[in-house]
Parts: structure tokens; C-alpha cells; sequence
């Protein structure tokens, strides 16, 4: 079930929220926004127009209640597309954890776009 489709409007990134077996309150899909605006920082290409950020939750019964929600998060760029999954009580933990996983492959993927002059400028500073 597809239920927002933007972030709010101060971030102009393309956010597409995807539900199983719950229903996100506005509340918290204001806190993922604006958790997932923190991406930004580390990557300006995060808030192009080609890029894309899915957040799909899925609200599962299982055995252990800390992994009863399945989050998984994919982010779209210009010729890579990086992906996290974790399992948590609550979707804004969920992608707490998604965004830690996140944030070095954002890292690795900026560095490989730099060019390879820059690259090596910076490591000998």
C-alpha cells in the first residue's frame, strides 16, 4: 500500500513509503523524512531528481517481538543502488538502523564518484 510520496517540502528529494500489515501515523512520517534528510549531508546527489529513496515496512508476527517490523530502505542513484534491511519493535527504529548501514555505503559510493585527482589530494591532507 503506497501512502506518502514526498518528504516534506523544505526537502525536495523523492521518498516513496511502502506499508505491510500496519500504517504509519503522520508523526511518524514526518520523524522518517526528516531522519532520511540526514542522508543529504553526506551526499548531494541523495537530493537530485534522479535519485530515489523507497522505505518499505513490513509488520510481521513472529517468535521475538524486537523482530516483529521489517524495514528496509533503498536508495537509488545515478548508476549504484544501495540497500539496508533491519528488524526492530517500531518502523523510526527501523530506519534508525537502515541509516547507520546507509551512511558508509553513501560514503564509499561519493568516493568513487570523486575524481581521482581530488581523491588523492585528500587522503595525503
Amino acid at each position: 500500500m503506497l501512502s506518502g510520496t514526498t518528504s516534506p517540502a523544505t526537502l525536495p528529494m523523492n521518498i516513496q513509503h511502502f506499508e505491510k500489515g500496519l500504517q504509519y501515523s503522520d508523526r511518524q512520517l514526518m520523524q522518517i523524512a526528516r531522519k532520511l534528510g540526514k542522508l543529504a549531508t553526506y551526499c548531494k546527489r541523495v537530493k537530485d531528481e534522479s535519485s530515489a529513496i523507497r522505505v518499505e515496512a513490513e509488520q510481521r508476527s513472529t517468535k521475538k517481538e524486537r523482530d516483529s517490523m521489517k524495514v528496509t530502505v533503498t536508495v537509488e542513484l545515478p548508476g549504484k543502488t544501495l540497500r539496508a534491511e533491519s528488524r526492530r519493535p517500531n518502523p523510526v527504529e527501523g530506519v534508525d538502523r537502515c541509516i547507520e548501514k546507509l551512511e558508509p555505503q553513501i560514503k564509499r559510493y561519493k568516493e568513487m564518484r570523486m575524481p581521482r585527482q581530488k581523491r588523492t589530494s585528500r587522503s595525503r591532507s
